[in-house]
């Protein structure tokens, strides 16, 4: 049983990072080999539209043509169990890195021949973790809940079955007081990112043993 997480954050030990540790801890306490590859160290591109994923009776066809070093990694997703994705939200979507990713990832298993139907080899399950620094109620306004749906959504469709877990009021800065903004709100914010975060790490280890439950 394997499990493979991708962080597409810059930092391997902030945030998202510590997150996606918890889901791998659940996953390894149900027995499965589980691995962490931070996108930050890759040398790749996103999707360059060639289109050679979609020609019938191509040597590509249902996997991406480009080569880099992110196609050991893509190779790697085909024979996993289960996936984790994971990445901060940045002026309000994925971060660069992890958007890429998911073009060259999930596209080539798109399959326009067939409504809904999907070019991946497998069904697996797939872990959505996304942190953020503001609240619900901002995401709501910003109408960002509605791109994270729809993101779940493509990737349950290509994969097989997805699910969410949405990080709010993230500790962005670290100590607040080293940079702009007033003593008593940095206070405030980190003081209720100290009291979610550790709710939200046992949301994550819950969600790595139900996805190992699922693969099994």
């Amino acid at each position: 049983m394997k499990i493979l997480a991708i962080n597409g954050s810059p930092r391997k030990n902030r945030n998202t990072a510590t997150i996606l540790e918890n889901a791998l801890n659940g996953a390894a306490i149900q027995g499965a080999e589980t691995e962490l590859i931070h996108l930050y160290d890759v040398t790749f591109k996103g999707c360059t539209s060639c289109l050679a994923c979609k020609q019938k009776d191509g040597k590509s066809f249902g996997q991406c043509a480009v080569r880099d070093e992110l196609t050991p990694i893509l190779e790697k997703i085909r024979q996993t169990d289960a996936l984790l994705l994971g990445s901060p939200i940045y002026f309000t979507s994925m971060t660069g890195e992890m958007r890429s990713f998911y073009e060259r990832a999930a596209y080539p298993y798109l399959n326009y021949s067939e409504q809904g139907a999907s070019l991946f080899p497998k069904k697996i399950k797939v872990g959505l973790i996304l942190t953020i620094g503001t609240d619900e109620n901002t995401i709501k306004e910003y109408g960002m809940n509605r791109h994270f749906e729809l993101t779940e959504m493509m990737l349950g469709q290509l994969f097989g079955s997805a699910e969410s877990l949405i990080v709010t009021d993230a500790n962005v800065y670290g100590d607040y007081s080293k940079f702009a903004g007033s003593p008593d709100e940095a206070a405030v914010l980190q003081r209720r990112n100290e009291e979610q975060f550790a709710a939200y790490s046992k949301k994550a280890f819950d969600m790595g043993r139900r996805l190992v439950s699922f693969a099994e």
